[in-house]
């Protein structure tokens, strides 16, 4: 009956807590709403700064009556998603918290630290240098035409133009947790630094794979992405290494 009980407690906590996140979510999307079109303007900067200084004009075009207020709607929920995310981690960590040990509470703290700071790094990355360089590389394919051809000029549209840029920064963002993954692994035994370095050149494979996958077909955003992964999986190895060696001295520690 105590177990039942206790049980049944867990799963309120979970609920109220959960529930509690959906609400402060669902609060940033409205006010997010309200706000749509300075979060449109932001978005759409990096396009606005790479056709700066162009002789051809340039504008942003919507093809449907209801296309600018989905995307509204879509940059909305981005931004609720992307501020959110955050309060959605402390949640759960305040949830599972009391059934740690001080000492498991000092080893999760830095992962829900670092999880937003690596996602944050993953989207500015996107915002500052991979969009600059993927528009420019597409604008690289138009033409100007001659008697005999028709010009090729590049009438983006917003639905796609913010598709694109979102779908990038969550893209970048959920790769760049590849370092808490792995520590994480390590943690509970899966792997180690050894296996880590042993697996590399599979693993240089899987990451171009993984940025052909998530990335338009193009190379700027491609290598944008699989540079970056790779890096951040020497950096994995370097930690995983020294959080063992940290491990294995408060080991022979309390064995003294």
């Amino acid at each position: 009956m105590t177990n039942s009980n206790s049980f049944t407690s867990h799963f309120t906590e979970l609920r109220s807590r959960l529930i509690k996140s959906v609400i402060f979510i669902f609060i940033i999307f409205v006010i997010s709403y309200i706000f749509a079109e300075y979060i449109y303007n932001f978005l759409v900067e990096p396009y606005a700064e790479a056709v700066k200084g162009d002789t051809v004009s340039r504008r942003l075009i919507f093809t449907a009556l209801h296309e600018t207020f989905i995307t509204y709607l879509k940059v909305a929920f981005f931004a609720a998603i992307f501020l959110g995310s955050p309060i959605l981690l402390i949640q759960i960590y305040k949830f599972i918290a009391p059934g740690l040990y001080k000492n498991e509470k000092q080893a999760i703290l830095p992962y829900l630290i670092f999880t937003p700071i690596l996602f944050l790094v993953g989207g500015l990355l996107v915002y500052y240098l991979i969009m600059p360089l993927a528009i420019k590389f597409f604008l690289s394919f138009e033409s100007i035409g001659s008697n005999n051809t028709l010009p090729i000029q590049l009438e983006a549209k917003v639905n796609e133009y913010l598709s694109l840029i979102m779908r990038l920064i969550f893209a970048f963002g959920i790769s760049f947790q590849l370092p808490i993954l792995l520590n994480l692994l390590a943690k509970i035994g899966v792997v180690n630094s050894n296996y880590l370095k042993n697996t590399r050149r599979y693993v240089v494979v899987i990451i171009f794979t993984v940025a052909a996958i998530l990335t338009p077909p193009d190379p700027i955003t491609q290598i944008g992405l699989a540079i970056p992964l790779l890096l951040l999986y020497e950096l994995s190895i370097i930690t995983v290494k020294f959080t063992e060696k940290k491990d294995k001295n408060t080991k022979n520690l309390e064995d003294a």
